[in-house]
């Protein structure tokens, strides 16, 4: 098993941060400590992608699907009677295109059906199917314990802190997004 590159996010790579300091001399503009955290959390967050990319492959599975079985699983405990397609997009936070593709490989893998709507027939609502509980059965206590493993190096108090901070960063978003 590799060991993670820790000294990317923990230390300045030093070409890179001259080549910073040359450039801030250039643009007043340039704050280095906020580039180089950025940059810092963008290392982290490829990786953090790339290693979900590779846990949920192991599983067959997308993020994208993933989220979606999680969110049916969720139904089922709230004693609501499935989503619509609509629904389920609204709550993964995508469209309802990219829903449909989802909601295709899921089916066609056996782990959802879609049934009428109880209420509106031009509708349907969208279940996990036994093969899915087997599945989640099998694949959630794995999951779970890869992602304390993930987050074991941190306290109680540093992960409270840690979802402080990055609160705090992402309220910063719009000035990066908007024109």
């Amino acid at each position: 098993m590799s060991v993670p590159r820790i000294h990317n996010y923990l230390s300045t790579d030093t070409p890179r941060y001259e080549r910073l300091r040359r450039l801030a001399k250039r643009f007043p503009e340039l704050d280095v400590s906020a580039i180089t955290t950025c940059l810092s959390m963008l290392r982290l967050a490829q990786e953090l992608t790339e290693g979900y990319d590779a846990h949920f492959s192991r599983h067959g599975l997308s993020q994208g699907r993933f989220v979606i079985l999680i969110h049916l699983l969720d139904a089922e405990d709230a004693h609501k009677d499935g989503w619509t397609p609509a629904e389920l997009a609204e709550h993964a936070g995508v469209s309802r295109a990219t829903m449909t593709g989802l909601m295709d490989t899921l089916e066609k893998d056996g782990l959802i059906s879609r049934e009428n709507h109880p209420s509106d027939r031009r509708m349907y609502t969208v279940r996990l199917t036994p093969k899915a509980h087997a599945f989640l059965q099998g694949m959630l206590p794995d999951h779970y314990r890869r992602i304390s493993a993930l987050m074991s190096p941190l306290s109680e108090t540093e992960r409270t802190t840690l979802q402080e901070l990055l609160a705090k960063v992402a309220s910063g978003i719009p000035a990066l997004k908007n024109p």
